[in-house]
């Protein structure tokens, strides 16, 4: 059994996948990861009647996102990957969010996060949900700026800035069930299970001293 978590949003999200999503959930308070991400996990297992011992392996979104939902996803992860020692396979939320939104439009679709400071995390995909070219952090402005007018555009952006974007649709944000089944059919690149950010977190380590003159 695949136990699938994303925590690249504001919404914790938690999947189970064992031969199909057998079980799916969304937490109902934003910015609470730390606090809800194991409970969850415990009643998506409960409600299939499993255990942590029929986990088989674990995925996780790698963002890019916030640093501090990021942190308490892929820890998690990789705990329960040493745990129970089975592998822990990470995925880039954006390529979760274009794979399910171009399944669902049949088109090429631009995928965005909310990057705070104003700004979203995107990346361009074709009607397959294949990434195009490399991911990027930008002001929605400048992001309208480079597509064409008819693109279409799902994620945060539509939601937080829907005057920057011309064409808009779901989802909203990447979901660990999606996310399961990216991983089953191989449809995005797996990578460590390590955090995405494209920039530097807010807090950073004070640099050395200045001599007294």
């Amino acid at each position: 059994m695949l136990l699938a978590l994303d925590t690249s949003t504001p919404l914790v999200s938690v999947a189970l996948y064992d031969d199909g999503i057998v079980d799916t959930a969304t937490s109902e308070r934003p910015m609470q990861h730390g606090e809800q991400l194991a409970p969850m996990i415990t009643a998506a297992l409960e409600r299939v009647g499993a255990i942590r011992q029929d986990v088989t392996a674990v995925a996780a979104g790698v963002g890019p996102g916030p640093y501090t939902g990021l942190r308490v996803g892929l820890v998690t992860a990789r705990t329960l990957g040493l745990a129970l020692g089975i592998p822990v396979y990470g995925v880039c939320s954006l390529d979760v969010l274009g794979v399910e939104a171009a399944d669902t439009a049949g088109e090429p679709v631009v995928a965005t996060i909310d990057a705070r400071r104003k700004e979203l995390f995107w990346a361009e995909y074709d009607e397959q949900g294949q990434r195009l070219g490399e991911l990027h952090v930008e002001r929605p402005a400048a992001i309208a700026e480079r597509l064409d007018p008819g693109r279409l555009v799902v994620g945060a952006g539509p939601q937080l800035y829907p005057e920057a974007f011309a064409r808009t649709g779901a989802p909203e944000r990447p979901s660990a069930a999606t996310l399961a089944l990216v991983v089953a059919e191989e449809r995005a690149e797996l990578v460590d299970p390590e955090p995405v950010y494209l920039r530097r977190p807010d807090a950073v380590a004070p640099g050395p001293p200045k001599k007294v003159s």
